[in-house]
């Protein structure tokens, strides 16, 4: 939690300078800023609702920092991944000539971080709280190593450190686009698409002239642009919950997030299933998969005129809704 981040502030151990831009890699909603001079700060979040929700603050934010940036301090907010929490911690370490900070919950890999960098340079001692610590190192120390030698290619696809599935073709996902039937229509959106295997595999049916690919996280969204490259297709940084499409859509397509955490969070598929029915033409239709024990039958009943289990296996279900019901929201 950002209490952590609030003690180095207020310690002194972590020098926060009076002048010069401050970095904040990956800071999540619920953390809290206010230890650090706005007016300094710069936010740098790829994930859509968090990026929005500290732009709403009034913070300076950014999905990615320009090429050549150069900051006075730094601090990173550990994500769990741990091939994307070091490329970060990398990519402060070369941009930064004071302190970088790294905070981070133990689930959340805190632990080893500091082992790693003890092997190659000198932390501070750290500060622990709330099930999780903060330290920091100088700015300019050379991990390089961290910082990925190219793009990461899965079976001809490229992805990145972070995202989701990054190591392979999600199992899920290959499933439903196995399902889906041989004409989609005229248009298709494809929510929460990630690095953008499924729309790839849309684009391929005949009939398809537009597609829409919606994805929160801009670095998923970096490696979509190169995966579906095709005058058809219309990429989106957006929040699938909220995204309005330009015009009426004939097939949804999606493999909904149902975690924010550790803990699994059905709200989340049923929200995208609300944002699907909303989108969709009178007559449209609904693709999706799921994992078997998440709950989704009784909203899509909710949602949709006709609902059918189209198949899966025993990990996951293929689900087709059609002809959207109005007027809830």
């Amino acid at each position: 939690m950002s209490v952590r981040l609030s003690l180095a502030a207020q310690s002194g151990g972590f020098a926060v300078p009076s002048e010069g831009r401050i970095a904040v890699f990956l800071p999540r909603a619920e953390h809290d800023l206010s230890a650090l001079p706005k007016e300094q700060l710069l936010v740098v979040q790829p994930f859509r609702p968090d990026h929005d929700h500290f732009a709403g603050q009034g913070y300076t934010c950014v999905p990615e920092p320009e090429a050549g940036a150069a900051f006075a301090a730094a601090v990173v907010f550990l994500p769990r991944a741990k091939a994307l929490a070091r490329m970060l911690v990398a990519q402060a370490a070369a941009a930064t000539e004071g302190q970088v900070l790294i905070d981070g919950a133990k689930t959340e890999g805190i632990d080893s971080i500091l082992k790693d960098l003890r092997k190659r340079c000198e932390p501070s001692a750290p500060v622990s709280k709330a099930h999780g610590k903060v330290f920091w190192i100088e700015g300019r120390t050379d991990l390089s190593e961290w910082l990925p030698e190219g793009p990461q290619q899965v079976e001809g696809f490229i992805t990145a450190p972070g995202v989701f599935s990054a190591d392979g073709i999600d199992p899920a996902s290959r499933l439903l686009a196995a399902a889906l039937p041989k004409k989609l229509g005229r248009c298709v959106a494809d929510l929460g698409g990630g690095w953008g295997y499924l729309s790839a595999q849309v684009l391929k049916h005949e009939g398809v002239e537009e597609l829409h690919l919606v994805e929160a996280d801009h670095a998923a969204l970096a490696c979509a642009r190169l995966n579906a490259a095709d005058p058809r297709t219309q990429f989106h940084w957006a929040d699938a919950r909220s995204w309005k499409a330009p015009g009426p859509v004939n097939t949804v397509v999606m493999n909904p997030p149902f975690h924010t955490g550790r803990a699994a969070e059905p709200s989340l598929g049923q929200a995208f299933i609300a944002a699907a029915a909303a989108v969709l033409a009178s007559n449209g239709s609904l693709w999706m998969v799921a994992n078997r024990h998440l709950p989704y039958e009784t909203v899509l009943a909710e949602r949709f005129a006709q609902v059918r289990e189209e198949g899966g296996d025993n990990r996951f279900k293929i689900l087709h809704a059609a002809k959207p019901r109005r007027g809830r929201k």
